[in-house]
């Protein structure tokens, strides 16, 4: 070990550093200050301009570039645009609009394609002059992009000919060598001609790779999402054709979205219930004044009042379900934290709304207005609106700041939306109507959870009279304790011996439940059956469930092995899709798996089980086989059960509900939704495509399977 300093080297050391740190201090001057100049900044600190460094920056980067295309066809010169996902990781995308300026901008002396590419807070998205709408509001999009790539290409045909310039980390050059990031480099201001093209033939093509040193290491875009993004933006601008290819993979991905019938179709895409109404649209258009801070001659910013002119459009209609799916946009840029014009959207709706309930006398002047929340439920809604240069937060534009949008978009919903309640179109007064019914019992829905959870909680059958008298209810008030939903009263006499009272419970149905597919809320909760699945469950149903409140840790459906047991157990799936779906998400929704036949053997080897249970047709041959093999006789005829009543309670035990031996079917929320759709086909109110099923099908139908 080294040797300690003396008494005296101490005091001459801790002299010495005390004097440099005085330096330091006193040294602190303008000359330890740093400017970054151009795009510096933007390479030092990426995350204020796109989010992060992952890949949703690298994403974002891609937006930037296909939004300034976007914003050509705003303006209305720009009908076709090109997004291609190289292999060698870049990206390229191209457009007819009018083309970047080429010629030379008097103050820099540099051509407007290199100017809008170096220079940030640069563009024509200033002063309303070039578009009067744009998703590009700061300057610094294109810029950005430029700044954080390896290597950008710019391509402009424009005036006869091709102009073309590449970049290098924001750089302006030229590369020795084409579509490669890492070839030589020479630094150069200035475009060059490339090729000759025809007079009227104009648009914009941007190739960029990006810097890995910038991005995270496995950073890279999702083809889905570039796909969703496309769409999207094809439903936006009604006409404009978005061709997507993606060379990235083994195979190439290539889509093309043309949508003619614009946010209309986005509503309809978007919403995944049975529609209660058709797509209501609501256009209209407000102005406001704003004071912004605009250069005079002298170049001094001054304030000024400028008129603003804002254009809302809203599609919106309401479904069976319960699910709300919201949508916004601001100059066909995506609001996801939506912002001033969602919050003047839902406050129109829901002054509307209730008027309208109060002016049917849906609602009583005793009861509250219905909230927020009654009135989303089921809804699915796109809302855009138009205006130059919104205020948004922040580079990434996810929340709408204009506070005058609240108050236009309010107005505009409210007219309109009142106009189409007083004045219903032909066979919309029904629809209309069953909108409000459906809103009314949510609220009544919700009071009546709110009331429920307020004063009670999970309580058994002794403690609480209001349950049906019909469920046999278990003992434990854990997790595992169970719900048999049982198909029929012979099977619950079988199924009570069978059980284990301690964790498992017993709930008969008597047949088919209500179709809720195309049943309104009203008729659920008048039907029996439902009824009583929904207040057994004990958490509420739709938007208001709250799965913690469950008395039961799994609902199990015990139904017969034929076709009628499967149309239950389809129909019993919808219920818990469209009322209870926290429970399928949660994957608490089982099926039991009853056999279909039992075998008995005459004479079993010591240790072998007298019984041998199948479960299909393919099995049963399969183990006869094989006991036909090993030389063991069974006892004709071998029994086939034709219902759960047909067993006695220690056959059910041992097979169906036994935990120790039985087999459950975990039904995932895919098979509810499946459910759903098969009954929205079979006994839904579209009949063509249940005509076209029952034609397709009918060739492929086996009649010995029929079980008659």
């Amino acid at each position: 070990m080294p040797d300690r300093p003396s008494p005296e080297e101490h005091t001459q050391l801790t002299a010495a550093t005390a004097e440099a740190t005085a330096d330091d201090q006193q040294g602190y001057s303008a000359r330890h200050l740093s400017v970054l100049e151009g795009l510096e900044a933007v390479r030092k600190r990426p995350g204020m301009y796109i989010g992060s460094t992952d890949s949703r920056g690298l994403a974002h980067c891609l937006w930037e570039i296909v939004d300034n295309c976007v914003d050509e066809a705003l303006a209305g010169f720009c009908t076709h645009i090109d997004v291609v996902l190289r292999a060698d990781g870049s990206f390229e995308v191209g457009d007819n609009g009018r083309g970047i300026p080429v010629d030379v901008e008097p103050k820099t002396g540099l051509p407007g394609v290199e100017l809008v590419m170096t220079r940030l807070h640069a563009g024509g998205k200033f002063g309303g002059v070039s578009y009067t709408a744009s998703g590009g509001l700061h300057g610094v999009g294109a810029s950005v992009v430029n700044a954080l790539s390896a290597r950008l290409d710019v391509e402009v045909d424009r005036d006869g000919h091709t102009h073309a310039i590449s970049f290098r980390r924001g750089l302006p050059g030229e590369f020795a060598d084409e579509g490669r990031p890492n070839a030589r480099f020479k630094k150069k201001s200035g475009l060059r001609q490339v090729r000759k093209v025809a007079k009227k033939t104009t648009g914009t093509r941007v190739r960029f790779w990006p810097d890995m040193q910038i991005f995270l290491k496995g950073a890279t875009v999702d083809t889905q999402l570039v796909l969703d993004r496309m769409r999207q933006t094809a439903f936006l601008i009604p006409g404009l054709t978005i061709d997507v290819r993606d060379e990235r993979g083994e195979e190439v991905v290539a889509e093309t979205f043309r949508f003619d019938g614009g946010i209309s179709e986005f509503c309809s895409y978007l919403a995944k219930d049975q529609p209660i109404i058709d797509v209501l649209r609501l256009q209209g258009s407000g102005h406001f004044t704003e004071t912004v801070p605009v250069l005079d001659d002298q170049g001094h910013l001054v304030p000024t009042d400028v008129e603003r002119s804002l254009e809302v459009d809203v599609a919106l209609r309401w479904g069976t379900g319960y699910d709300t799916i919201t949508r916004s946009f601001v100059n066909v840029i995506a609001t996801p934290k939506h912002g001033t014009h969602v919050r003047g959207f839902d406050r129109a709706l829901l002054r509307v709304v209730n008027e309208q309930l109060r002016a049917t006398k849906l609602l009583k002047n005793s009861d509250d207005d219905v909230i927020k929340d009654d009135v989303l439920e089921g809804l699915t809604a796109v809302v855009t609106v138009r205006l130059p240069e919104p205020q948004f937060e922040g580079q990434t534009k996810e929340i709408l700041g204009t506070s005058a949008a609240t108050r236009i978009v309010s107005q505009v919903v409210s007219r309109e939306l009142k106009a189409v309640f007083d004045n219903p179109g032909r066979g919309m007064k029904q629809p209309l109507r069953t909108v409000l019914e459906k809103i009314a019992g949510a609220a009544k829905t919700r009071i009546a959870a709110r009331t429920q959870r307020d004063t009670q909680r999970r309580k058994n059958a002794l403690e609480n009279s209001a349950l049906p008298a019909k469920l046999v209810d278990c003992r434990t008030t854990d997790d595992r304790s169970e719900l048999f939903i049982v198909e029929g009263d012979s099977a619950l006499g079988t199924a009570k011996l069978a059980r284990n009272s301690e964790f498992q419970a017993l709930l008969p149905i008597r047949g088919k439940i209500l179709n809720v597919q195309k049943a309104s809320v009203a008729d659920v909760l008048k039907n029996a059956e439902c009824a009583a699945i929904i207040q057994v469950i004990g958490a509420g149903s739709g938007r208001s469930f709250e799965l913690e409140n469950a008395r039961y840790g799994r609902a199990i459906l015990m139904a017969d092995a034929d076709v009628d047991g499967s149309h239950i157990r389809t129909l019993l799936l919808t219920l818990f899709y469209r009322y209870m779906r926290p429970m399928l998400e949660a994957g608490r929704v089982y099926a039991a798996v009853p056999p279909l036949h039992r075998i008995e053997l005459i004479k079993p080897k010591k240790g072998q089980d007298k019984y041998i249970y199948t479960y299909t047709d393919a099995e049963l041959r399969q183990r006869l086989v094989e006991l036909e093999r090993k030389g063991q006789r069974w006892k004709e005829p071998i029994q086939r059960y034709k219902g759960l009543g047909e067993m006695d309670a220690d056959q059910l035990a041992e097979t169906t509900m036994d935990p120790r031996h039985r087999m459950l079917r975990r039904i995932r929320v895919e098979d509810g939704e499946a459910a759903a759709q098969v009954f929205s086909l079979l006994m839904g109110s579209d009949v063509g495509p249940r005509r076209e099923f029952i034609i397709g099908g009918a060739a492929e139908l086996d009649m010995n399977r029929i079980d008659t």
